[in-house]
């Protein structure tokens, strides 16, 4: 309940607002005991758990994280500076999009990507400086390489849902044993796209996990504008499929969670609805301003909540950890990333001629005159 104004402790109207705001955030997300969790915040493995990765996987998973994250700060650097476009930084859900992606086997399971799943896509085979050539505004970075598993990123809400549930449906009919993983946040669950690609890909038994990455926030729009269900997972009942809820912000219960449902697609149990409740440690994007309509007291809790932290302390209790270990790691994420910018900077600039290539793999021939008139006025 929402605390009232007593005598003995009056409250302003707006410390009431403060409070109705933090239980808006509150009630985004799961309470004890109704999502699955195995990392605790201190590093430490909750009682009856244990840890369903070696060590030597979640030292890999680190590296991920943490490449994850220098990227995000180089690239909102660039943008600042005017060489980079609008960009949407992973930072505070690594473990959501490293610990999923771990579950999928990159030479025969599919990514969808919404545009916030970076190490996810380049774990996968999408090359890095492909990645910054897209937010660079170059089209040639949508291209994906030949064999790589990822479809192109996707910034209308929800509208690669469709295409993630058409792509699984297509592989089972072919018989093959490959899964289809599709990425998506809180608020484009709200489009009408993620309601009709969930109850088709329930309908068809199509091999889609549906992840979904619920930050508690669509921009400036909390849950609880969103929808009165308790939790977005509640919704795969309806479609015919399990859903489930893990701390997004443990890789070991986001990665638990994951393997089952890949499991369940890949002999046949059809699809999974995961909701991973994990925090936006920072703007939607560089064109927001999250103090707008974010509460201080929200804002001070993200270093508590950070998904690095938590890896990093089970190492060290591991012995598998040290500053050493983390410089030497950094180091060499810097080298990559640096090459990566310096690519990405080096590749040539945007053609009129690349409006028409990738789109057909035989253009018929209505584009291709098309595109010779185009490059005839040029």
């Amino acid at each position: 309940m929402t605390a009232q104004p007593t005598a003995d402790d009056p409250k302003t109207e707006a410390e009431l607002d403060l409070d109705r705001k933090q239980e808006d955030v509150e009630r985004s997300f799961a309470g004890p005991g109704e999502r699955l969790e195995i990392l605790s915040p201190d590093g430490t493995v909750r009682p009856g758990t244990e840890a369903p990765m070696s060590t030597e996987q979640v030292r890999d998973a680190l590296r991920w994280m943490m490449l994850s994250r220098t990227v995000d700060v180089r690239a909102i650097s660039l943008q600042r500076q005017g060489r980079m476009g609008t960009f949407s930084a992973v930072r505070g859900q690594e473990a959501s999009v490293v610990g999923s992606s771990f579950a999928l086997d990159p030479a025969r399971d599919w990514i969808v990507p919404q545009y916030r799943e970076l190490p996810g896509v380049v774990r996968h085979g999408f090359p890095l400086d492909g990645y910054l050539l897209y937010w660079m505004g170059n089209p040639a970075g949508g291209r994906v390489p030949d064999g790589v598993k990822v479809l192109p990123l996707q910034i209308a809400l929800a509208a690669q849902l469709p295409h993630a549930v058409g792509l699984g449906w297509g592989l089972k009919l072919q018989g093959s044993e490959s899964v289809v993983a599709t990425y998506f946040g809180d608020g484009a669950s709200s489009e009408g796209d993620s309601h009709e690609a969930m109850n088709l890909a329930g309908v068809m038994r199509a091999p889609v996990v549906f992840f979904l990455q619920n930050n508690g926030w669509a921009i400036s729009t909390p849950r609880t504008k969103q929808t009165a269900a308790a939790n977005f997972a509640s919704r795969a009942e309806g479609y015919g499929f399990p859903g489930v809820i893990v701390d997004g912000n443990d890789l070991f219960a986001v990665y638990a969670a994951m393997r089952e449902a890949v499991e369940r697609a890949r002999t046949g149990g059809g699809p999974t609805l995961i909701e991973s409740q994990t925090y936006r440690m920072g703007a939607h994007n560089t064109a927001d301003d999250p103090t707008r309509y974010m509460e201080p007291v929200e804002l001070s809790g993200w270093d508590e909540r950070d998904p690095i932290r938590r890896v990093t302390a089970w190492l060290r209790s591991q012995d598998a950890w040290d500053d050493d270990a983390e410089r030497e790691m950094q180091a060499g994420i810097d080298r990559q990333v640096d090459e990566a910018i310096e690519s990405a900077e080096a590749f040539a600039p945007p053609n009129p001629e690349q409006i028409y290539t990738h789109v057909y793999a035989d253009p018929p021939e209505r584009l291709r005159a098309q595109q010779r008139a185009a490059l005839d006025s040029h």
